[in-house]
């Protein structure tokens, strides 16, 4: 496929990711919140995470941010679900890497449609639009005890 046609799908998909997203919402039975916040541009993302057997059973998001980031929340949503914590620090660490230009072999593999991301690398100002939701879903999940965690972050803490 001609260059010019991946960079045309890649804006289409991301595009409709922005538009028409996935798990967008919130949910009832929550087990984990978390607001996070990206200062350099004004992204606010709203996270919360349902677990049934040490597994993400239920996931939306909601907030405000521009189209990489809505578009990437809603890319995050679709891969998470059925995956356990220890699985989605992987998928995280796996997407921030992929998104500085540097995807390890099996990236495809471990982040399934979300790997469309790839060309975020193209745009250095763009990885912590890319990366906020990653890094939410993961600070939301990581309360191995059961217990709902709460709270606000900003992008550079997490």
């Amino acid at each position: 496929m001609a260059l010019s046609k991946l960079d045309n799908l890649y804006r289409q998909v991301v595009l409709d990711h922005a538009t028409h997203p996935h798990h967008h919402g919130s949910l009832k039975q929550a087990d984990h919140r978390l607001e996070v916040r990206n200062p350099t541009c004004g992204d606010v993302l709203n996270v919360e995470v349902a677990l049934k057997n040490g597994k993400v059973s239920d996931i939306a998001f909601s907030g405000s941010g521009c189209t990489i980031s809505q578009a990437s929340a809603s890319m995050m949503t679709d891969e998470v679900i059925g995956k356990t914590p220890s699985q989605i620090e992987q998928m995280v660490e796996t997407f921030s890497e992929m998104v500085i230009g540097n995807p390890p072999t099996n990236y495809e593999e471990i982040l399934g449609d979300a790997s469309i991301l790839e060309g975020v690398a193209k745009f250095p100002a763009r990885i912590k639009c890319a990366t906020l939701a990653w890094k939410a879903v993961y600070q939301a999940v990581k309360n191995e005890n059961g217990q709902a965690s709460a709270g606000i972050m900003r992008h550079e803490q997490l």
